[in-house]
C-alpha cells in the first residue's frame, strides 16, 4: 500500500497514495494513536471530515518526511493547491539515548522495530522514562497555505495519509522524532554491541574486541530473552489479531521409530524413549481437543510411573514403571485400578497418605450415622484412621482427605478398589458390596 519512498537518511519523501475507498486509515495502534492525537486536538469536526475525504479522494500529493516536520501538498476539489506542514517536536539527544538504552534492553523489540512494528512495551517504558514517542493531545501543530489557525481540512487530509504510511511503517514517527531509520539501527547495533562486549569482559571471557561485539543487528545480541508471552497477552487489545489456529488432528502423531540397526548408547532404552514419545503426543492431542486440561500439580516420579502404567495397560516398559512406581507388578495393578478411578486422590487414599484431619473425621463419624434408615445401617468396624470395615462382608470404605467416600472390595485376599469417590458412604458402600466395577479410563489416566 505504501507509496514508494526515496530521499536520504535526514528526509524521505513517499510518492503520493492512489485514492482509497470504505478502508479506514489506521489499521495499527501506533496508527491509531496517531490519528486519536488529530482528532483530540482538532476543535472542528466539520475539518476533520473534509479531510477524510481530501485523503480518500488521493487530493494529499507526495509527502515529505523530516525532524520535526511533515509536508505535502493538498489540493481543495476546485484544483486548489496548499502547502501543508505538520510539525511534531523532536525527541532531544538525551531522550534519544534512553530510548535506544530501553530498545536494546529486551530483543523482541529490536525484531520488532527491523519488521516494521511499533512494540507496545517499548513505547509503554519509554513513556514511563519520560520519553513521550507517540503524539498526545495537542502535539501535532498545523500550519497551512491556507492561513487557517487550527487543523484545516488540508492538515488533517494529511495527518489520515501519515496513519496509511504509519501502518506500513513506524520509522516514519522515528523520522519526524529526530532520527531516520539508518542512524537508529546503527545506535542498536552499536550499543547492543558495546552490552555484549562488557557482559563478556566483565565474566572474563576476553577475545578480539571484533569477536565479542559480533556483527549482527543487534536483534540477537545481548541477553534479552525477547517479550514474554504475559507481555503480549497484555497488549492484545492493541495488536492485530492472531490468525486462527490450525484445524486439531484427527489423531495424534506417531512417534519416530528408534528401532535401528545400530546399538543404543550404555543406558538409553529406545522402547522407553519411544513409549514416553508416544504419551506425550497423546496428551497434547487432548489438551488441542479440549478433552483434558493441564493440570498445575506436578506429579512425583512415582505418581507418573502409575499413570504411565493406566494409560497404557500393555506396554513394552511395565518393569521400568514398576520400578519407577515404587511398587512390584502386583502392587502396580492396584495401583492402576485406584488411578483409573481418581487419580493421584484415589492413589493416595490406597497408599494411607494424605490422611484426613481430626475435624474431618469427626464429620466422618457423623455421616456415617446418618447414612442409613433404622434397620438398615450394617455394622462397621474401624480399621484404622480413616477406614471402616463391614462386620460379615469383604466391602470397606476408606475416607479421602477430601471428605469423599471410597469403596473396596477384598479380592483374593487384597484389599481392591472397587469404583470411584461418592460423597454419600452409603452409595460407596453398595458399589464396594457390588463387587468390582471395571476401572474406567479417566481423565487423570491419559
Amino acid at each position: 500500500m505504501s507509496g514508494q519512498a526515496y530521499g536520504s537518511g535526514d528526509e524521505v519523501t513517499f510518492a503520493a497514495l492512489p485514492p482509497v475507498q470504505g478502508a479506514v486509515f489506521a489499521r495499527s495502534w501506533w496508527g491509531r494513536a496517531w490519528l486519536k492525537a488529530l482528532e483530540d486536538t482538532a476543535l472542528d469536526g466539520r475539518q476533520l471530515k473534509q479531510g477524510r475525504r481530501h485523503a480518500r479522494a488521493g487530493a494529499v500529493g507526495a509527502v515529505s518526511v523530516r525532524p520535526g516536520r511533515i509536508t505535502a501538498v493538498v489540493q481543495d476539489r476546485d484544483g486548489t493547491a496548499y502547502r501543508s506542514d505538520v510539525l511534531l517536536q523532536e525527541l532531544s539527544a538525551e531522550e534519544w539515548d534512553r530510548l535506544v538504552d530501553l530498545a536494546v534492553d529486551s530483543a523482541g523489540h529490536i525484531a520488532a522495530l527491523l519488521d516494521r512494528e511499533m512494540p507496545p512495551h517499548l513505547v509503554e517504558d519509554a513513556a514511563a522514562a519520560g520519553v513521550e514517542l507517540l503524539p498526545n493531545i495537542g502535539d501535532l501543530e498545523p500550519k497551512c497555505g491556507c492561513e487557517a489557525w487550527d487543523h484545516c481540512p488540508h492538515t488533517a487530509a494529511l495527518c489520515y495519509q501519515v496513519a496509511r504510511l504509519l501502518d506500513e511503517d513506524p520509522f516514519v514517527l522515528l523520522l519526524v522524532r529526530g532520527r531516520g531509520e539508518r542512524a537508529l539501527v546503527d545506535a542498536l547495533q552499536e550499543r547492543s554491541a558495546a552490552r555484549a562486549a562488557a557482559a563478556e569482559e566483565a565474566a572474563g571471557l576476553g577475545g578480539a574486541p571484533g569477536a565479542r561485539a559480533g556483527t549482527g543487528s543487534g536483534a540477537g545480541a545481548g541477553s534479552g530473552a525477547g517479550v514474554s508471552a504475559e507481555e503480549a497477552f497484555a497488549a492484545r487489545d492493541i495488536l492485530p489479531p492472531l490468525p486462527t489456529p490450525p484445524a486439531v488432528p484427527a489423531a495424534p502423531g506417531e512417534p519416530p521409530s528408534l528401532d535401528t540397526e545400530a546399538d543404543p548408547e550404555p543406558g538409553i532404552d529406545p522402547a522407553a524413549l519411544e513409549f514416553l514419545a508416544a504419551d506425550a503426543a497423546a496428551r497434547a492431542h487432548r489438551m488441542l481437543a479440549g478433552l483434558a486440561s493441564f493440570d498445575d500439580t506436578p506429579l512425583t516420579v512415582a505418581q507418573d510411573a502409575v499413570r504411565l502404567a493406566a494409560a497404557s495397560p500393555v506396554s513394552r516398559v511395565a518393569a521400568r514403571l514398576a520400578e519407577g512406581s515404587g511398587r512390584g507388578r502386583s502392587e502396580l495393578g492396584l495401583a492402576v485400578r485406584a488411578w483409573r478411578f481418581g487419580g493421584a486422590a484415589a492413589l493416595a487414599v490406597l497408599d494411607g497418605e494424605d490422611l484426613p484431619g481430626a475435624e474431618a473425621l469427626a464429620r466422618a463419624a457423623a455421616r456415617l450415622a446418618e447414612a442409613w434408615e433404622d434397620g438398615e445401617r450394617p455394622v462397621l468396624r474401624a480399621a484404622g484412621a480413616s477406614r471402616w470395615t463391614v462386620v460379615g462382608a469383604d466391602a470397606q470404605l476408606r475416607l479421602g482427605a477430601d471428605g469423599r467416600w471410597w469403596p473396596y472390595r477384598r479380592e483374593h485376599g487384597r484389599w481392591s478398589p472397587a469404583g470411584p469417590a461418592e460423597q454419600d458412604p452409603a452409595a460407596a458402600l453398595a458399589a464396594a458390596r457390588a463387587g468390582a466395577e471395571e476401572a474406567p479410563v479417566t481423565e487423570a489416566a491419559r
